[in-house]
């Protein structure tokens, strides 16, 4: 049961390094993005790579709490219409939407039902 969970931590460890190198791959000009980036990409980097080798379900809170928080923070902090905004908006649903179906399983572990024959 616990190896489908771990797939999905790997995911969102992945999308944490991308979030973490995103300010110099996509050259972030304003710097509340750029230092936003790296401000919750390590964390969500940290606390992924670690749900990887110890199962906690607190793990998966701490990931959907970043994730909301990378979602908000384009308008929080007022970044322009910019790459920056973009990737926020992108990694932030991607990880919200990997955390709750983390949760999910984790509290469903019979699904999917036994299939009948």
């Amino acid at each position: 049961m616990r190896q489908r969970e771990a797939v999905i931590d790997v995911y969102k460890l992945a999308f944490g390094l991308f979030l973490l190198i995103s300010p110099w791959l996509f050259a972030f000009a304003y710097d509340p993005a750029r230092i936003n980036a790296i401000a919750t990409g390590t964390p969500l980097t940290l606390v992924s790579g670690l749900a990887i080798i110890v199962f906690a379900e607190w793990e998966e809170w701490i990931s959907l709490l970043i994730g909301f928080w990378v979602l908000a923070s384009p308008w929080l902090l007022g970044f322009p219409h910019s790459s920056g905004m973009h990737i926020a908006v992108f990694v932030g649903v991607a990880v919200i939407y990997l955390s709750i179906l983390e949760l999910w399983l984790i509290h469903n572990p019979e699904w999917p039902p036994p299939m009948k024959s």
